[in-house]
């Protein structure tokens, strides 16, 4: 069936945390989910800071083969709401700190997890989606198919995320977690926001323009 334009990519950045099923080690062979935060990367896939010490971890290390849920159902009707299921591998990245930067834009209580030093950041390389969006809104996705477009580097959104946070015009209690071509995540009054630009924004004029567009409307 048909998707909605882009509905599966802006759900990705809607949802603060998602059920991680992994291979169960013990019982073997059993799924086993877990709720974890997460945060979208460049390319809109899943990251996630775990323990070491971890169940979800340790199964991961023996078997990187996972299953990614995420909803989004604001008013609590899960069935009538959002939902995505991602297939692929998770994978253990170095804790570089343009990683860990963006990750605390969205999670910024995650800093005392870092602090201990236990916990690693591990990033799902997508095979293929299933979207839920609805009645006659669903379908798979391969991994190439979610975005085509080339995704901001680390400077660019860098760049960007100062703009915001210089703006005259921001609001006070208006964050910026993350921003790419597509739309803009905050963080409203600590709560978890997107803002969906009209169109897929290519050049660094045309996003600094959205962001004045979104900040504008959510001044004080």
């Amino acid at each position: 069936m048909k998707l909605p334009a882009h509905a599966p990519l802006h759900l990705l950045h809607q949802a603060a945390a998602g059920t991680l099923a992994t291979h169960s080690r013990q019982p073997e062979g059993y799924p086993y989910p877990s709720v974890l935060p997460f945060a979208p990367d460049a390319r809109h896939r899943p990251t996630i800071l775990v323990s070491r010490l971890a169940e979800h971890t340790r199964n991961l290390q023996a078997d990187p083969r996972s299953g990614f849920l995420i909803v989004h159902a604001p008013d609590g009707d899960v069935l009538n709401g959002q939902r995505v299921t991602l297939l692929g591998s998770f994978e253990p990245v170095e804790p570089a700190p343009e990683i860990a930067r963006r990750y605390l834009r969205y999670h910024p209580d995650a800093e005392r997890y870092l602090m201990l030093g236990d916990f690693t950041f591990w990033v799902l390389s997508l095979e293929r989606l299933r979207y839920i969006g609805g009645f006659g809104a669903m379908g798979w996705l391969d991994a190439d198919e979610l975005d085509p477009l080339e995704p901001l580097s680390f400077e660019e959104e860098e760049v960007l995320t100062e703009f915001f946070d210089r703006h005259p015009r921001r609001g006070g209690d208006v964050d910026l977690a993350g921003i790419d071509r597509y739309g803009a995540d905050l963080k409203i009054g600590g709560q978890r926001a997107r803002f969906i630009f009209d169109a897929p924004k290519m050049d660094s004029s045309s996003l600094h323009e959205a962001l004045a567009d979104c900040i504008e409307r959510h001044a004080d």
